[in-house]
């Protein structure tokens, strides 16, 4: 099983009725990924500024780490 890696992108936009909105965090394979999923939350917005923070791979656990959380929180 193959794990791709993520990237989360960081937005600056302005909305349809021009409010500027800093700081939208949203992951993504690559930049398109993430642009397409915050035109969907953000329809006809204006794209002011867009870097890459960081590239994580996915997240994985299993049945052993869950219990192991578990069992330090009590």
């Amino acid at each position: 099983m193959e794990i791709n890696p993520m990237a989360k992108y960081v937005y600056q936009i302005r909305s349809r009725n021009g409010v500027v909105v800093d700081n939208l965090q949203i992951y993504g394979r690559d930049e398109a990924e993430a642009r397409q999923k915050l035109q969907k939350m953000y329809m006809h917005c204006e794209i002011l500024d867009c870097r890459v923070v960081s590239a994580v791979k996915a997240a994985t656990s299993n049945y052993e780490d869950i219990l192991d959380l578990i069992v330090k929180s009590t």
